[in-house]
């Protein structure tokens, strides 16, 4: 069974699993890193989800405040040997109710274009593919999504 709990930056699970994320991008995304790796600075996130399968932490991903009604998805990760059983799912639709909780409208994100089953794990989560924002909007490797989660009456 998969526990989800909500935390902050100092989650020692938490850190683990960004180093393992950290090793993987550095490898994926070769010269590219130290450019996307400067945004990635976790002290600056204070919501974060860690998913546990029997008390060891297996997946994990964060959120924070991009703009007034919006949030950036950050730091999403599962561990390769749990992939393919919905653990990526539930920690997004966890951040996504967290953020709806907090009266977010909407939740953007960037990947790497070579994240390619990230891609299509955005895609089946119902995020469009929107135009590259901030520090991403030259970045020719980056694809962005957005997805709206509150809508305003």
């Amino acid at each position: 069974m998969i526990k989800l709990i909500r935390t902050n930056s100092n989650n020692n699970d938490f850190i683990n699993l960004v180093k393992l994320l950290n090793d993987y991008l550095k490898i994926t995304d070769g010269d590219d890193h130290e450019f996307y790796n400067q945004y990635n600075n976790i002290d600056v996130l204070k919501n974060i989800v860690v998913a546990y399968i029997d008390n060891t932490p297996v997946g994990c991903g964060a959120f924070k405040k991009y703009a007034e009604n919006t949030v950036e998805i950050k730091r999403m990760f599962t561990l390769p040997e749990t992939r393919g059983k919905g653990i990526a799912s539930k920690i997004l639709k966890e951040l996504e109710d967290w953020s709806k909780e907090l009266n977010f409208e909407a939740c953007i994100l960037e990947t790497g274009k070579r994240q390619i089953e990230a891609v299509q794990f955005y895609k089946k989560n119902d995020y469009l593919i929107t135009p590259n924002y901030g520090q991403y909007k030259n970045a020719t490797n980056s694809i962005c999504f957005k997805k709206i989660i509150n809508q305003t009456q």
